[in-house]
């Protein structure tokens, strides 16, 4: 597991990371050198051809700091309410430095206190760009000669000769029009 500078980045998410040097962290010394850092060394590509084991916008990944336990988190474009504990926004270092890094690869950025901490992907568990291709793979699949498993089934019947017997009905309360339930309904 190297270390490693060059990390792939789908266009859209390249050029946010672009917007948030441009606009937000020019006075933050190490989110700067972060993205600097990112968008020098990134190869950009669209998101139908990013490899699925690399870390994207919305992507679930695992991974662990210094050999430690692993973690599991969401990479975010900012901090999403209701999902406390879930979300690691790439407005922290640890978000940003994931992004762009595929599985076994590991970065070193600037801890909060200041010291050097290694951080490795593990695992990419959910990589949206991976899941609509799949979704795309699934639906445009015509080499079987069938239906896709979503498409309505349609029979047309010729005769009613063909159709089974029909149920007797049950006789229904008698509807006169008045559908107020009344003052117990309330």
């Amino acid at each position: 597991m190297s270390e490693t500078n060059a990390c792939q980045l789908t266009t859209k998410d390249y050029t946010i990371l672009e917007v948030m040097l441009e606009r937000h962290f020019q006075h933050d010394e190490v989110m700067s050198a972060l993205l600097r850092r990112k968008t020098s060394d990134a190869v950009v590509m669209f998101r139908e051809d990013i490899p699925a084991n690399v870390v994207t916008l919305s992507s679930r990944v695992a991974y662990h700091v210094d050999g430690g336990p692993s973690e599991v988190r969401i990479i975010a474009h900012d901090q999403m309410r209701g999902l406390v504990g879930m979300i690691l926004p790439i407005t922290n270092p640890r978000g940003l430095a994931l992004l762009g890094l595929a599985e076994g690869q590991s970065i070193t950025i600037p801890g909060k206190d200041g010291l050097p901490e290694t951080l490795t992907v593990t695992e990419v568990m959910y990589q949206p760009e991976a899941d609509r291709r799949e979704k795309a793979a699934g639906d445009g699949d015509s080499s079987t000669g069938s239906a896709s498993k979503s498409a309505p089934f349609l029979r047309l019947v010729s005769s009613t000769d063909t159709l089974p017997p029909a149920k007797p009905k049950v006789p229904m309360p008698a509807d006169n029009g008045f559908d107020d339930p009344g003052p117990s309904a309330a």
